[in-house]
């Protein structure tokens, strides 16, 4: 995104400034809302994907894309230790006002030469590789930061539903690549970002991906909403 949009929401709700949320627009949805409070949400009102996610961390972890810092700051109240990253230098701001001891703007792309034991990605983290054709350089990617014994837990949503009538058949656009492929925009006060593309990833075809790049895919976790949440090993 060229603007820092997503930023500056999250520190106008930290600063008490909060008169509006996040609005969406995407290639499945013509309008959606992002409430800021729930960028805010206590262990207690996460989903309860989420909570798994979290209580399944061991070691030394990489919060991916840590947004407002609500995963890292539970991970620290139980004692983790938390690296959180994002591309918002607003969001990392906001981690490190609200308490993230270790937060830094980073682009998960640009990371070298660290390693984790848990490397956690949610809020559909396979998203973050855009594009299906992206998807098994971004698990090697990630797999190149794991030490030897270390997991990726990492969430999607298979979103065929979208494509579902009132018989149950499915019918997606032949002109498509794949159906999960989504092009989002967000707007904030009447400004607006730079639209970006975000992936939506069924089982399957990411556990084909992932063990095709030498990994173990465990689906540890299935949501309300068509939701998932996968456990990666090294084979």
């Amino acid at each position: 995104m060229s603007k820092d949009i997503y930023g500056k929401a999250l520190l106008d709700y930290l600063n008490n400034n909060y008169t509006e949320d996040l609005v969406t627009f995407s290639t499945i949805t013509e309008k959606d809302i992002l409430p800021l409070p729930y960028l805010f949400r206590s262990f207690k009102e996460m989903p309860r994907l989420e909570q798994f996610a979290l209580d399944q961390c061991k070691g030394h972890v990489l919060d991916l894309g840590a947004g407002a810092g609500s995963h890292s700051l539970y991970l620290q109240s139980k004692h983790k230790q938390v690296t959180a990253i994002d591309i918002s230098e607003g969001a990392i701001d906001v981690c490190k006002k609200r308490g993230v001891k270790n937060a830094f703007v980073e682009d998960i792309w640009k990371l070298r030469n660290r390693k984790f034991d848990t490397i956690l990605a949610l809020m559909n983290g396979a998203g973050i590789c855009g594009k299906l054709e992206n998807l098994a350089a971004f698990l090697l990617h990630l797999k190149s930061m794991m030490n030897s014994k270390g997991q990726i837990l990492i969430d999607s949503c298979d979103i065929i539903y979208m494509y579902e009538d009132e018989q149950g058949e499915h019918w997606i656009p032949s002109n498509i690549p794949y159906y999960g492929e989504v092009e989002f925009n967000i707007s904030y006060k009447k400004e607006k970002a730079t639209s970006f593309s975000w992936l939506y990833v069924d089982f399957n075809t990411l556990q084909r991906c992932a063990n095709d790049n030498g990994f173990f895919c465990e689906l540890i976790h299935e949501g309300e909403y068509y939701d998932y949440l996968v456990k990666l090993t090294l084979i």
